[in-house]
Parts: structure tokens; C-alpha cells; sequence
């Protein structure tokens, strides 16, 4: 007897496990942006940098015993650069956070991809044509429609300077640090290299967190807790992901995270967009998920 044709493969390749682990990547990303949000209501950023930090040191210091990996890596020197890159990401992004809209944020922050293109570029001497070159243009004329700068727009819906300065300056940090990740794949362990970065932030952000210090009280000690356990889960489900799907496709779910932030900024924060921020952020989305695709 003839078997009859069952859908069932088809819908496995559409919703497959690698990409509902992208998906809840983005959420639980989305969720922590929120807790970044709330906290820096009464913590400054510095702060809220070195209790993510110290919650995920201890989690990676128990994933490495358990994984019976060494601590301190073989090459350290790049360990410590990418973690000092990885804090600089870290630091402006919590800070573009605590200033600006959370959905407008979250869009500068995608633009990490570009600068990522560009930074390996010059240090991996990799590939970069024309198509990547209009890409990254295309993101970063999204980035200007989201920042609206005043000397082009005028007043309405123009977003602060300086927390825009910063969120681009930590989007191209993180492009650092991804390069330096790349660098760092023939020696060291993922596990070492998360948890080098953790020890790193630790040990910068507690310098920064002194002269602004102020003790968390109430609800705060919940929210950095909250932030550090959530970007624990996130990582997990992204690392998971991108081991089990194409780098493309899997990129494409983890936009959801700017869907997120949009309704969370809306829902939570009462951050209502303008009609030319959508646009840029589609802008943003466009050219690095074209981006995405055509590494892949």
C-alpha cells in the first residue's frame, strides 16, 4: 500500500528547534531590556553593568566546572581583549537603554552586524563588496530616521545626542568583539571565552560603579537579579540555536527582539513610535538581515 504524502516535514522545516531557540533567544533579550529599563529608574548604569556581570561570572564559573574546562584559557591576551570590547558594548548599550526609547535602542544596537562586516574587513581581510557596502548603508540611513538628529528634522521626535553617540559607539564595540570571538574559535572554548568577559566586566564596571554608587533597595535588587539570570537564558537558547540551524535563517528570527521591544516600549513604557522611526527601523532590519543572508 502507497503511503500517503504527510506535511509534517515541510512544517519542521519552517519551525524547526534551532529557530524556536532563536525565538525565545529574542524574547527572553527582549525581557531583559525591560529589567534594564526598570532598574535604571533608580541604579546608574554602571551599576546595573556590574550585577548582570557578577550574576553571569558566578552562572559561566559553574557551567565551566561542571564542563571540567579550564578557567584561564590559552590565549588570554585576546580573551581580555574581547572581554574589554565585549564591556564597552555592554556599558552603552545598558546606558542607550536607561535614556533612550527601549524599541529605539534595541534598532541602534542591530546595527552591530554592519560595523562587524567592516571591522573584519580590515583585521580578517575578509570579503567586502558592493552588496555589503549598500547594505550598510541602507542600516545606517534606518539608524539616522530613528535618531531624527534636530539639525535635519527639526524638534519633533528628534532623540538626545549623546545616548545615540553612545549606542552607536556600542554597537561598533560589539562588532569588535565579535571579530575578536572569530579570532579566538581555533583556542579557546565558548564557555572560557563567556566567561572571560563576565571576570572582565566585573573587574572594569566596579571601578565605574564606585563613584556613582548607590545600594539597590526594594524591587532593585530584583531587577539586576532578573537581568543577569535572563541574559543567562538568552545566551543558552542562542548558542542552542545557532548550532542547530543556518546562520541565516536564525538570524531572521532573532529580529524578533525588535518586535518585542516596540510592544514592550508601548505596553510598559507608553514609548509610542514615530511614523519615521518605523521606517527606519525597517531600514535597519532590511539591510542587515540582506546582510545576513548574503554571508550565509
Amino acid at each position: 500500500m502507497t503511503p500517503e504524502p504527510s506535511p509534517v516535514p515541510h512544517k519542521a522545516a519552517l519551525f524547526s528547534a534551532g529557530l524556536r531557540h532563536m525565538a525565545a533567544a529574542a524574547f527572553y533579550f527582549s525581557i531583559m531590556g525591560v529589567f534594564v529599563k526598570l532598574a535604571g529608574q533608580t541604579l546608574p548604569s554602571p551599576m546595573i553593568v556590574l550585577g548582570r556581570a557578577v550574576v553571569t561570572l558566578a552562572l559561566g564559573a559553574v557551567a565551566l566546572r561542571r564542563a571540567r574546562l579550564s578557567f584561564w584559557g590559552h590565549n588570554r591576551r585576546l580573551l581580555v581583549l574581547r572581554g574589554v570590547a565585549g564591556f564597552i558594548a555592554l556599558y552603552c548599550h545598558y546606558y542607550a537603554v536607561t535614556h533612550l526609547p527601549l524599541a529605539d535602542a534595541t534598532v541602534i544596537q542591530y546595527t552591530s552586524p554592519i560595523f562587524t562586516v567592516l571591522v573584519a574587513a580590515v583585521a580578517l581581510r575578509e570579503r567586502f563588496g558592493l552588496v555589503q557596502a549598500a547594505c550598510a548603508v541602507v542600516s545606517l540611513c534606518g539608524v539616522v530616521l530613528v535618531a531624527q538628529p534636530s539639525f535635519l528634522f527639526g524638534g519633533a521626535g528628534t532623540l538626545p545626542t549623546v545616548p545615540v553617540v553612545v549606542a552607536v559607539a556600542g554597537s561598533v564595540s560589539s562588532a569588535f568583539a565579535y571579530v575578536l570571538v572569530r579570532g579566538l574559535r581555533a583556542t579557546d572554548h565558548p564557555l572560557v571565552v563567556v566567561f572571560y568577559f563576565s571576570l572582565v566586566a566585573v573587574c572594569a564596571a566596579l571601578p565605574a560603579a564606585l563613584p556613582v554608587w548607590v545600594w539597590p533597595e526594594g524591587r532593585a535588587w530584583l531587577y539586576l537579579a532578573a537581568v543577569g539570570v535572563l541574559t543567562q537564558l538568552a545566551q543558552v537558547h542562542m548558542t542552542r540555536g545557532l548550532h542547530l540551524e543556518q546562520a541565516g535563517r536564525a538570524t531572521s528570527v532573532g529580529y524578533l527582539q525588535v518586535v518585542f521591544a516596540y510592544v514592550w516600549g508601548i505596553a510598559l513604557f507608553e514609548e509610542l513610535p514615530t511614523a519615521v522611526g518605523v521606517v527606519g527601523a525597517l531600514c535597519v532590519l532590511a539591510g542587515t538581515f540582506a546582510l545576513a543572508r548574503r554571508r550565509t
